[in-house]
């Protein structure tokens, strides 16, 4: 059975930095393409950012641009969130995801399976 484990989130203040990781069972890592999507309450989910599973192919969403940079381990079945410059409304919970495939995905509905999420919040 396929799972993600999220850890790193937590409260910072704006501006700061935090990194999340995803650790991935259950699964041939490098064959899925990784990504992380993230949902505040009453918003729409925001396709953040993902990678290919060569790790050659990144793309992050357009309010992320920049700031944001996704990385993975394959020998840690491991992904990463490098999250810097912080702000308010990147508050969230951030979910790890992944979907068995090639290239990575353009729209967040392409990800087949979720992690449980771990939630950021950045203090004004």
């Amino acid at each position: 059975q396929v799972q993600l484990v999220e850890s790193g989130g937590g409260l910072v203040q704006a501006g700061g930095s935090l990194r999340l990781s995803c650790a991935a069972s259950g699964l041939t890592f490098s064959e899925y393409a990784m990504g992380w999507i993230r949902q505040a309450p009453g918003k729409e989910r925001d396709y953040v950012a993902g990678l290919s599973r060569s790790g050659l192919t990144p793309y992050y969403g357009d309010s992320v641009k920049g700031r944001f940079s996704i990385s993975r381990d394959n020998a840690k079945n491991t992904v990463y969130l490098q999250m810097n410059s912080l702000k308010p409304e990147d508050t969230a919970v951030y979910y790890c995801v992944a979907v068995q495939a090639l290239g990575v995905p353009d729209l967040a509905e392409e990800f087949s399976t979720w992690g449980q999420g771990t939630q950021v919040t950045v203090s004004a």
